[in-house]
This record gives C-alpha cells, sequence and structure tokens, in this order.
C-alpha cells in the first residue's frame, strides 16, 4: 500500500488553538476526524494512521513548534519510509485572500519559519504543500498578531468550508495524484 504522510503545521498548546498559524492542525484533525482515527502522541509530533482505498495516510501535527517542523518532518518520513512527493504540508498563507488555497508541488518558504525548517532539513523546497489563504487583513507591523490571532467570527464559517475541501483535496492528492488534483482544486474560489 502507498503511504503518504500529511503534515499540519502549528504550533502546539491551547495558545494556538483556534489560531491562523495553526490552521494545519485543523485540516489533519478534520481528516482524522472524517475517517474516525484519534492521534496519539509519538516521537516529534502526535500522529493518527488513516488506511482509506489501499492508501496509508500517516498524519502528523508537529509538537517541536513551527519553527523546528523540519526535525518531524524528517523522523516521520525516514521512519515511515515515504517517498518526498507523497508528503503533503499543509500551512497558512498570508500572500492568499481567505478565499483561495493552493496547491504546489514545491516552491519557496515565502516568509514562512515552517516550511524554512522542513527546506532546511530536507535540503530542498521540492515537497508538496497546501497553502491555506489567510489574507492580510492587518495594520502595518501588526502581522505577527494578526497570524497568530484567532479567526473573527465572521470569517469561521468560510474557514471550515475551506477544512472540509481541504480535506477533500487531500484525499484526491492520495489517490488521483498532484497534477489532477490543483487541476480540480486550485481555482476555487471560496464565497458564502
Amino acid at each position: 500500500m502507498a503511504k503518504y504522510l500529511i503534515v499540519g503545521l502549528g504550533n502546539i498548546g491551547s495558545d494556538y488553538t483556534g489560531t491562523r498559524h495553526n490552521i494545519g492542525f485543523d485540516v489533519v484533525d478534520a481528516l482524522a476526524k472524517k475517517h474516525e482515527e484519534v492521534f496519539r502522541l509519538d516521537r516529534l509530533a502526535e500522529i493518527a494512521e488513516i488506511r482509506w482505498k489501499g492508501k496509508i495516510l500517516i498524519c502528523i501535527k508537529p509538537t517541536t513548534f513551527m519553527n523546528l517542523s523540519g526535525k518531524a518532518v524528517k523522523y516521520w518520513m525516514d521512519k515511515e519510509k515515504t517517498p518526498l512527493e507523497n508528503v503533503l504540508v499543509i500551512v497558512d498563507e498570508l500572500a492568499l485572500p481567505l478565499s483561495k488555497f493552493r496547491l504546489r508541488p514545491g516552491g519557496s518558504a515565502a516568509g514562512h519559519n515552517g516550511l524554512r525548517s522542513i527546506e532546511e532539513v530536507l535540503g530542498t523546497n521540492g515537497y508538496p504543500r497546501l497553502r491555506f489563504g489567510i489574507g492580510n487583513n492587518f495594520p502595518k507591523g501588526r502581522q505577527v498578531d494578526f497570524v497568530l490571532g484567532r479567526w473573527s467570527e465572521n470569517e469561521l464559517p468560510l474557514v471550515r468550508m475551506k477544512v472540509e475541501k481541504s480535506v477533500e483535496l487531500i484525499e484526491s492528492f492520495a489517490t488521483s495524484g498532484i497534477e489532477r488534483t490543483m487541476n480540480q482544486y486550485n481555482n476555487l474560489d471560496f464565497t458564502l
């Protein structure tokens, strides 16, 4: 059975729960819940294993904090013998509006510390990632507060809709491949 490593990026601890920066955790939580799996604490990450349609999805939420995510990704890639093209990292993205997400087979870290850590540890930026648009609606100099802030009440319905669609996208990535999945999902525009 083909194995996939599905990595939700975020920070551990209740201070970060429900924040924009933790959307990666929220997406893999929704994926595990849909497949009736629960996360357990293991080395460098919380992990849930989903067996579905002849695939094994190893879902992780690194417990290393965002800036050291690469350590957890490398450990679980090696442990599960997952090829780079079967890794999918879910991450928050300031450069995309809340109405969008974007699947890519690789690319720059674009200032994201979690992606930068993964790139440094793996020695490549050629791993698939799902950039979950969070928008950039913050005053100058308040980027950190915005990213580490919680969703507003009027954003939440759209966020929940995108999380559900992200789960579908991950399933498509594992069953149909990245090219077909990009063609199907990258041009979606989410509105209520």
